[in-house]
């Protein structure tokens, strides 16, 4: 299976993924902010409600999950989303870079609250290729996204203070309030180092 191979390529022990605790508390946390949003959580977090064609109504797109990036084999990277259904059937649950090219999107912003997930494969003469690409492709002109292996608690707290700035009385944009709750944890001293905070950024359009 194409997941398998991917997990045993970033060396996770049996092809199997670690649980992450804290992409719920992140996920409710936001649509706190934003009680009209839609919430996918377990099965509903399938590949087919990321490909549905509603996707393109919301104006934000936020993934907790794990990301799977390599950089030789791009046909392998992707997000990883509910692997079985509400029946418990195994289904296929990887959405794949070239999955992402094929969206049509309407977002003013994609979050990817996972790892790696900024990183790509550098192609001569076409730049960067991965899934900040693949949104941006698919029609977000702005992705958050990570440079490194991000840690779940600090994350989802980041998260929570990033959407604090965009959809609280603040209603700063995207770029200015990723600056803020980045600067934000790094005062606090459980979280000021910078493996904690630092990882994420905002490519594309920063107004």
């Amino acid at each position: 299976m194409r997941l398998d191979r991917a997990t045993r390529d970033f060396g996770f022990e049996g092809g199997r993924l670690p649980r992450l605790a804290f992409t719920r508390r992140e996920a409710r946390s936001i649509q706190a902010l934003a009680p009209a949003s839609r919430l996918a959580l377990d099965f509903e977090a399938s590949r087919t409600a990321a490909q549905a064609p509603d996707l393109k109504d919301y104006r934000f797109l936020h993934f907790a999950t794990h990301g799977l990036l390599n950089d030789a084999r791009p046909e392998l990277s992707g997000l990883v989303l509910s692997l079985v259904d509400s029946k418990g059937r195994p289904t296929r649950g990887l959405l794949t870079a070239p999955d992402v090219f094929n969206l049509d999107l309407g977002a003013d912003l994609v979050v990817l609250s996972a790892c790696r997930t900024a990183l790509g494969r550098e192609i001569r003469g076409e730049g960067l290729i991965g899934l900040t690409r693949a949104f941006m492709y698919a029609g977000a002109p702005r992705v958050v996204a990570s440079l490194w292996p991000v840690d779940d608690l600090s994350t989802s707290k980041l998260m929570k203070r990033f959407y604090e700035g965009m959809l609280g009385p603040r209603k700063l944009r995207p770029a200015a309030a990723l600056r803020r709750a980045q600067a934000e944890m790094a005062a606090d001293v459980r979280w000021k180092a910078p493996y904690f905070w630092a990882g994420f950024q905002l490519q594309g359009d920063w107004r």
